[in-house]
């Protein structure tokens, strides 16, 4: 018999278990009676929880999003200009991805299978990096601090670099990159990066 446990911990346990089978065979890949039979229960109890599948989904989506508060402390606790707290929500989204790659896998079901909520893992993951990079370089470019390069498909390069790091690091794990650190994978994304959208840092008044 399941041992009876209290709703937030009910609730807790049956996004954990959902979360698992959606990352290995996405949305339409699974059933209630599966997620069900995964904890022990029967499918009327997850219906306490959770109207439908899809908004069992829907909340695990939200679930995995990462804490809004680490971005703010990322962005307050070093140098502020561009390339240095760009690196550092990177670090801050990349270590939040390494400790749960199921969030990817997600992703990746959810543009393979047309899944209605495709565009949240944007929302929730990636529109920071396409905000930042969008302001970033509108203020940049006047100044002579960045090149006047199309925003959107700039942050779409960054984007496609990153996602593809965290493939190769954290889904498959890439032979070719299986002895470079994340972080210094991540790293060098940046460097290209910002070589391509013509970085340069501001000098201070009386440099050479």
């Amino acid at each position: 018999m399941t041992k009876r446990l209290p709703a937030s911990q009910r609730r807790a346990a049956i996004l954990a278990a959902a979360k698992a089978l959606f990352a290995e065979n996405g949305l339409h890949g699974v059933s209630v009676d599966a997620i069900a039979e995964r904890l022990g229960v029967s499918p009327a109890t997850l219906y306490k929880h959770f109207p439908s599948k899809e908004a069992l989904y829907e909340a695990v989506v939200n679930a995995t999003a990462c804490n809004r508060e680490n971005y703010v402390d990322a962005v307050l606790r070093g140098p502020s200009d561009f390339a240095s707290v760009l690196r550092r929500i990177a670090r801050t989204f990349v270590d939040s991805v390494a400790d749960d790659p199921d969030f990817l896998r997600m992703e990746m079901h959810a543009v393979l299978e047309n899944n209605p909520f495709a565009e949240s893992f944007f929302e929730n993951r990636w529109k920071h990096f396409a905000d930042y990079i969008d302001l970033g370089i509108r203020e940049l470019a006047p100044l002579g601090q960045a090149a006047a390069v199309d925003v959107p498909s700039a942050s779409l390069m960054f984007q496609g670099m990153l996602r593809e790091a965290l493939y190769a690091k954290c889904i498959y794990d890439s032979e070719r990159y299986r002895d470079v650190p994340l972080h210094q994978l991540v790293d060098r994304c940046i460097d290209l990066f910002l070589r391509a959208i013509g970085y340069r840092e501001r000098r201070l008044e009386g440099a050479a």
